[in-house]
């Protein structure tokens, strides 16, 4: 794959629409601090230590493909992409909004499916990530722990016989992993149950935030949920926590979209049909409107109230209608009404040549064609 390339490509592995769970749970995702021994943490970092850093992960890359590993995988230098570029990563969730903001040399690698990526200067030297759809934390861990490795071999990492892995921020000492999965729980949300059910999860010791990780809003009814804490505890224990609270979540979700259908179906299918006529007619949509409608239409598919050809068109459209990737696809800037009118006929031609409509009186059956 080309360095290009991983801006380019909006079908990422998680945005398939499958695995376990996967009308709730939009993916899983393993993310490991690891830093360089004997080197300053990246916060503290000259530009030319920053630059050292990346060189030497690069020659590292370099050596494992020399070795027939990591061979389909790209090396990225982040910092020399355009803001644009890097915020399309960002929306792609192979980098986070701290790593596009730096100005200090920074680096990516990713394979082909941009499932398992590595950010080189981020809070810490490397955050090895791995994104995979539905809930499958413990397969995750698998990929993420064997880029881990790999790296480890060519590279010494700074880590202490009493605390683990070092890394830049104390609550990341110890495994270094945070294990998170993202939900899309509207019913949890229309029956005001969200409050509850947030203030038991951080009980338990978990964070939830926004889409994009901390300090971002829950656009479209989207949630992170992941662990709080790495020292004390292995990698399996913190991910079989996050497993069990996740399976309880689900649990929770479904069990209010079942009250929703017995006690507000009317209501539910006329929230459905009114999102699909909106996105499959709307002149101009903005980016907080399209996240809602498309958490609205999310909901209708998967309660089987609408169909859709392409399971995975809700995530993929969720990607390149995001304001960064939208410019990209249009050459360049957009002045933000230009972005809302492209985004509006985006959405109309994506459901126009992919999907069918809602059709017959609320509550009948659904008619193909």
């Amino acid at each position: 794959m080309r360095p290009e390339e991983a801006t380019a490509r909006p079908s990422a592995l998680w945005v398939t629409g499958s695995g376990p769970h996967a009308d709730i749970v939009i993916s899983s995702r393993i993310r490991l601090a690891r830093n360089l021994s004997v080197t300053p943490f990246p916060h503290v970092l000259s530009a030319e230590g920053a630059e050292d850093v990346v060189r030497r992960v690069e020659t590292a890359f370099k050596a494992l493909q020399a070795e027939g590993r990591l061979k389909d995988h790209t090396f990225v230098r982040v910092d020399q992409l355009p803001p644009l570029n890097r915020q399309v990563l960002v929306e792609k969730h192979l980098i986070s909004p701290q790593h596009a903001q730096e100005d200090k040399p920074t680096a990516l690698i990713t394979d082909p499916e941009q499932t398992v990526s590595v950010m080189v200067n981020e809070e810490d030297h490397l955050r090895i990530q791995c994104l995979l759809p539905g809930l499958q934390l413990e397969k995750a861990w698998a990929m993420a722990n064997a880029m881990d490795d790999a790296l480890e071999e060519k590279l010494d990492f700074a880590f202490g016989e009493r605390l683990g892995y070092l890394t830049a921020c104390p609550t990341n000492v110890g495994t270094g992993l945070r294990a998170s999965v993202m939900l899309h729980l509207p019913a949890l949300i229309l029956t005001n149950q969200a409050a509850r059910v947030g203030h038991a999860v951080v009980k338990l010791g978990l964070a939830i935030r926004g889409l994009y990780g901390e300090g971002t809003e829950a656009l479209g009814n989207m949630f992170q949920v992941s662990n709080q804490v790495t020292l004390g505890q292995t990698e399996e224990e913190i991910i079989d926590n996050l497993h069990g609270v996740t399976e309880q979540l689900v649990s929770n979700e479904t069990n209010a979209r079942k009250f929703l259908m017995s006690e507000n179906r009317s209501q539910i299918e006329d929230r459905v049909n009114r999102a699909y006529g909106t996105l499959a007619n709307a002149r101009i949509m903005s980016s907080q409107e399209a996240m809602q409608l498309f958490s609205d239409l999310r909901l209708g598919v998967d309660l089987d109230l609408l169909h859709l050809r392409r399971k995975k068109t809700l995530n993929e459209l969720m990607v390149v209608t995001r304001p960064a990737y939208l410019q990209q696809l249009a050459g360049g800037e957009l002045e933000p009404l230009q972005r809302d009118i492209r985004r509006a006929s985006l959405i109309r031609e994506t459901l126009r040549l992919t999907d069918l409509p809602p059709t017959g009186e609320p509550g009948g059956d659904q008619k193909t064609r």
